[in-house]
């Protein structure tokens, strides 16, 4: 849904691109800074309980600029024509790590003994395999020459920004932050069944009659 927003944030974004170009920054370089700062939120998030919520704070700052990383990569590769195949094999596969680790961080906080571990632990496995699976489903689809591009309600911005917003909320009522995780495994499972009903109609549009 934010894919069509992100594309003109990005236009915004071209001066912030223009100094990273300058500084020598390349789109695989900004793509392993991102992941860094994805992991540690995932820290900041393990830190975090009752007695010391402050780490939510770091965590969600930490977590937009991972995704502020991810919007400046692409920006770049396209601007200074650095694309590349390999680029966005990375840039994929690193946000899918990205993903899981920082939703292990949710788990094994505090966050998780304010309702239940067990509960934590499978919303927690369900919004990484359903995140997974909105990713795999896009590539699946656009393989078979398929676009997929703003298909679904929770995509990646929309799932940083469900977390985001959970973990703010949590800083005065910690059990938020479950019920954020909670949001995106339902929310990225939509999602799921929403590109299988597209890619579902689209090969039937082109079914020789």
């Amino acid at each position: 849904m934010l894919t069509k927003l992100k594309k003109k944030v990005q236009q915004l974004l071209s001066s912030e691109a223009k100094i990273a170009h300058r500084i020598g920054l390349t789109p695989n370089i900004v793509t392993i800074i991102g992941f860094m700062l994805s992991i540690s939120a995932a820290l900041a998030y393990a830190f975090t309980s009752a007695q010391e919520p402050i780490w939510l704070i770091v965590a969600v700052i930490l977590l937009m600029a991972s995704g502020f990383s991810d919007t400046i990569d692409g920006i770049l590769a396209r601007t200074y024509n650095q694309a590349s195949p390999f680029g966005g094999f990375l840039d994929s596969l690193l946000d899918r790590y990205a993903d899981a680790f920082v939703l292990a961080g949710i788990t094994i906080s505090g966050a998780s003994t304010i309702i239940s571990p067990q509960f934590t632990l499978i919303a927690s496995l369900a919004a990484i395999a359903s995140s997974f699976m909105v990713s795999y489903s896009r590539a699946r689809a656009e393989a078979a020459g398929i676009r997929m591009e703003s298909i679904g309600v929770a995509e990646r911005p929309e799932r940083i920004i469900i977390l985001a917003a959970a973990s703010l909320a949590a800083f005065v009522w910690l059990p938020a932050l479950v019920i954020g995780v909670t949001a995106i495994a339902i929310l990225a499972t939509i999602t799921v069944l929403q590109r299988t009903y597209h890619v579902y109609t689209a090969l039937n549009k082109t079914k020789p009659t």
